[in-house]
């Protein structure tokens, strides 16, 4: 079964990492205001970037590893150019 990593922009401009089996289920949760605490009264949620891994524990890694980078760097990951970090 494959996991998801998914980065979501919040409504004040943050950037919220996570991961899931279902990103949007997950985002559903998140808008529902069950979700993460950090993303309570942030809305609106946009996902803004997803990368499937083969399983929850590389999943978990990579999150560890995204939540490390710098928002200059998340933000070069969600355009494509780059995150800093090899998978």
């Amino acid at each position: 079964m494959s996991y998801w990593l998914y980065i979501l922009r919040c409504g004040d401009g943050t950037l919220y990492t996570g991961t899931a089996a279902d990103v949007d289920r997950r985002l559903a949760v998140h808008r529902s205001g069950k979700g993460a605490k950090y993303t309570r009264g942030r809305g609106p949620l946009e996902v803004v970037y997803r990368e499937e891994l083969p399983d929850k524990s590389a999943a978990l890694r990579r999150e560890w590893a995204v939540k490390h980078l710098t928002r200059e760097e998340k933000l070069r990951l969600i355009k494509g150019t780059g995150g800093g970090v090899s998978q």
